[in-house]
């Protein structure tokens, strides 16, 4: 049995993390807008980036800007953690 993803790296946990870098209400940010639409620059999203790896997450830099949304990130985040806990 998978140990079950952290609360930290939910859906709503990782919009929240985003919001606060954009200084948006968490609401605002749908789960396939545009991160960059939104404002979210490079520097920005290594720096979450960083901060979920330091957590456990995975997620590199090069595999977020490849689709910048909250749902794509956390599709990946989600698999990655499920790789860890299975040893794939």
């Amino acid at each position: 049995m998978s140990t079950p993803l952290p609360a930290a790296f939910s859906l709503d946990a990782l919009r929240a993390d985003i919001a606060r870098l954009l200084h948006e209400d968490p609401s605002e940010i749908g789960d396939e807008d545009s991160l960059i639409d939104l404002g979210l620059d490079s520097i920005r999203a290594m720096t979450l980036v960083t901060r979920w790896r330091e957590a456990g997450a995975g997620l590199t830099f090069a595999e977020a800007a490849e689709q910048p949304t909250v749902a794509h990130w956390h599709a990946l985040i989600r698999q990655k953690w499920q790789d860890a806990q299975t040893g794939g």
